[in-house]
């Protein structure tokens, strides 16, 4: 497949991985850190860092797309699928969607459909080496289908909900979905920030 069929529309290719993010970079504690599934659980669960990083680790080569036009191919991520995390709490049945709760208050929306895709994971590495703290660390979700502010950075908590919620940028005008293939970047009239 040639590269410009992997780009979607109003999109350029670039090689290296921008650093964007809302907010400064976080200090990390792994004696204190934790990731925390709640909300429409039968029974929250807390993970330390030692236990995120001790489960099965999953490696994902994927396109990555920006809302500020920019996307990069075959970016490498490692960590934990979703999908493998998900068997460690019991979702109550009206669980359809989740808030993802990140450190200084930033938060991004998706259905738990999206989430279960092959290709999502929360991920500590990236391009063979741990993730770097400007870049998420100690922990990222990554999901490559939606544009790369749902793929939040610094990420502590999980929660499952039954009905919708806005995350930081969708409350700010972007767009719920973040499909980059329909160029859903917008709901709304710009915001005065860019989401990074």
């Amino acid at each position: 497949m040639i590269p410009e069929e992997r780009v979607p529309p109003g999109q350029h290719l670039t090689d290296h991985l921008p650093v964007l993010h809302e907010g400064p970079v976080p200090s990390f504690d792994p004696a204190t850190w934790s990731l925390r599934l709640f909300g429409l659980v039968e029974e929250k669960v807390v993970f330390s860092y030692e236990q995120i990083t001790s489960l099965p680790r999953v490696r994902v080569v994927a396109d990555i797309h920006c809302v500020t036009t920019w996307s990069k191919l075959d970016t490498v991520w490692e960590g934990v699928s979703f999908r493998q995390l998900m068997n460690h709490v019991r979702l109550l049945p009206q669980a359809r969607y989740v808030l993802v709760h990140c450190e200084h208050g930033y938060t991004t929306n998706l259905p738990l459909e999206a989430l279960m895709d092959d290709d999502v994971l929360l991920a500590y590495r990236y391009d063979e080496v741990p993730l770097t703290p400007e870049h998420g660390y100690p922990l990222r979700l990554v999901v490559p289908k939606r544009y790369f502010w749902k793929s939040a950075k610094w990420v502590r908590g999980l929660e499952f909900m039954s009905g919708d919620r806005p995350g930081f940028w969708e409350q700010r005008g972007y767009h719920n979905e973040g499909d980059p293939w329909r160029e859903e970047r917008y709901s709304r009239s710009l915001p005065t920030a860019r989401p990074k």
